[in-house]
């Protein structure tokens, strides 16, 4: 990504415009790596610093903070030092990505007390660090070093702005210097990284795209555009760039991908990728970089959480049916115990004949015909062989039964365990993946992290669709809300589908007293489809019956329920479709 330090100064003039003599209201950090500030100037903002090595930025945003349970230690000394502190300036000391925060924090006893805060935001060393007025560190984001390294960033030791790479300042040199510099480039390198390596503050991005402009090419030979021209093409873009980041010229650029997905960002329009990306400008750098990480964060953080819960689902799955595989063996060893009673019955008729010792009875088997060859125990008496059979079977007669039952709830668990898979790939935030989570946790499958009281919150409400013909379908969004859809939620003479002996969404047509039309039960089968594990397949079979016929047995697990009354239809999982039809 491209926030180098020549994007952070044209961000920088935002910053200072909004925080200037802004008053710290709020400090949350959401996740390790990112603190969000709540600041009050003219208006009430939302300030977030990314320290984190994955996307260090600084903007403002308008997602609201998550607020953990146990803030960490960091996030409690910034609350303990900086809220209700006064900003005084914000500056970029040097051609680098770092800015450095002057605050009035309120002291002891009320009189100001001067602090400053880092904010370091170079990739894999990314951090932020809490002065106080003579620079002493109190903390850091990320302790680095020892006391006796040249820049060791712990509490007590004096903060030292990061050293400066060897380049030149580009924003500070005369055409001149920069056609010296130029000047000097290897012929046998390209020329894109000639500068890159030559200057401070330009992001490969932007080198490529001086290149562009300036031979049509973003990463040509130094020596073909040394025959071409002696450079001097370069030079008059390096040139341009120096006086449009100095002169406030530079503008928010967002580069989408021909499929609309954010690629990069910068401050100068981007050609380089032709007709295969769009450059999209925006208002302001905040809101450029806002829409930019927000997202992708958010969209990061839930298929981080998807993973998490996606890893415990199946491994439960796959010991439950390592269980039920061993279990169906057991069983279908149980099926020989008519055998067992048979060879005890055949002893015991021949008792008279029978002396201890022996190892085998052949005897008229007068169940199947001709003679049965029966295995004796040597050190037992014909009675007790005849005993050891009659046990071995009423074992086996139990353990049958008692081995049936386990395995259709074995059968009943990896069924449900199928459907939390599947309703973790349609998740579509935070909250369904948190009632899935909190699913999981009362089942036992995911331990209860929460201590003391958990907070209650307000359960999330099914998907919402429209017919063409104005009835409401409602599809649940897992298996606690299709519960609450189908059994509690729903009139009885409501239609309800589902995708057949698979896992997917309830999902329910709010009759209001009459017989939907055909084409209502064809949309909400549609939309059955789609939210089922068929939805890669080009027909699925539709369940539809009234709810009224819908029964939840004692104990069953969430979402799983029982019909026998109903019809069944085939529908496409249609994307165009559903889209269409939905209403949140």
């Amino acid at each position: 990504m491209s926030l180098d330090a020549l994007f952070l100064k044209c961000l920088l003039p935002e910053l200072q415009s909004s925080l200037t003599e802004a008053k710290i209201e709020k400090i949350n950090m959401p996740a390790r790596g990112t603190v969000v500030m709540t600041v009050k100037g003219e208006r009430r903002q939302n300030l977030l610093i990314g320290g984190s090595s994955g996307a260090p930025r600084i903007h403002f945003t308008e997602a609201e903070p998550e607020r953990p349970q146990e803030p960490p230690m960091f996030c409690m000394l910034l609350r303990k030092h900086l809220v209700g502190a006064r900003i005084l300036d914000i500056s970029q000391p040097a051609t680098d990505r770092v800015l450095t925060v002057r605050l009035a924090a309120p002291g002891m006893f009320g009189e100001g007390e001067e602090r400053g805060l880092a904010v370091e935001l170079m990739g894999r060393t990314a951090n932020l660090i809490l002065t106080d007025k003579e620079g002493i560190i109190t903390d850091c984001l990320y302790r680095v070093g020892s006391a006796e390294e040249k820049r060791a960033l712990i509490p007590g030791m004096r903060y030292a702005l990061p050293p400066m790479q060897e380049k030149l300042d580009l924003l500070k040199m005369t055409d001149g210097e920069i056609a010296t510099a130029v000047g000097g480039f290897d012929g046998g390198r390209e020329l894109d990284r000639c500068v890159l390596a030559a200057f401070l503050g330009v992001s490969p991005l932007i080198a490529r795209e001086l290149c562009e402009r300036s031979y049509g090419d973003t990463s040509p030979a130094v020596s073909l555009c040394r025959e071409r021209d002696g450079l001097s093409a370069i030079c008059r873009e390096l040139s341009w760039l120096r006086d449009t980041v100095n002169n406030g010229l530079s503008a928010p650029y967002l580069i989408r991908g021909r499929d609309g997905e954010p690629m990069d960002f910068a401050y100068i329009p981007v050609t380089q990728y032709g007709s295969d990306c769009e450059a999209v400008k925006f208002d302001s750098f905040s809101k450029l970089l806002d829409d930019f990480y927000t997202g992708r964060d958010a969209a990061e953080r839930r298929r981080q959480r998807a993973r998490e819960l996606t890893k415990t689902v199946k491994t439960a799955a796959e010991r439950t049916e390592r269980r039920l595989e061993a279990q169906r063996r057991e069983l279908a060893d149980t099926e020989n115990r008519d055998w067992l009673r048979q060879c005890g019955d055949i002893i015991t008729a021949n008792l008279y004949s029978m002396k201890k010792g022996q190892r085998e009875l052949t005897a008229e088997d007068f169940y199947l015909g001709g003679e049965r060859k029966i295995p004796l125990d040597p050190l037992k008496t014909p009675q007790q062989n005849a005993a050891k059979y009659y046990k071995d079977y009423n074992r086996a007669k139990s353990a049958r039964a008692h081995l049936t039952e386990r395995v259709e709830a074995g059968e009943g668990e990896l069924e449900y365990l199928k459907s939390v898979l599947e309703e973790l790939e349609r998740a579509e935030d935070e909250r369904d993946l948190g009632e899935i989570r909190s699913e999981l946790t009362e089942g036992g499958y995911v331990r209860d992290m929460s201590k003391g009281k958990k907070p209650k919150r307000q359960p999330s409400q099914p998907m919402l669709f429209r017919s063409s013909s104005g009835l409401i379908i409602r599809a649940g969004r897992n298996n606690a809300q299709n519960d609450r859809l189908t059994l509690k939620d729903s009139a009885k003479s409501d239609l309800w589908l589902h995708a057949g002996k698979m896992p997917g969404s309830h999902v329910v047509i709010a009759c209001e007293g009459r017989e939907p039309d055909e084409r209502t039960v064809n949309e909400a089968a549609a939309i059955a489809a789609y939210y089922s594990q068929g939805r890669s397949s080009t027909r699925v079979p539709i369940d539809v019956t009234p709810i009224r016929e819908i029964k939840k047995p004692v104990g069953a697990r969430p979402g799983m329920v029982i019909y026998h009354t109903y019809r069944t239809l085939t529908a496409e999982p249609d994307e165009a479709l559903v889209e269409r039809l939905r209403i949140k």
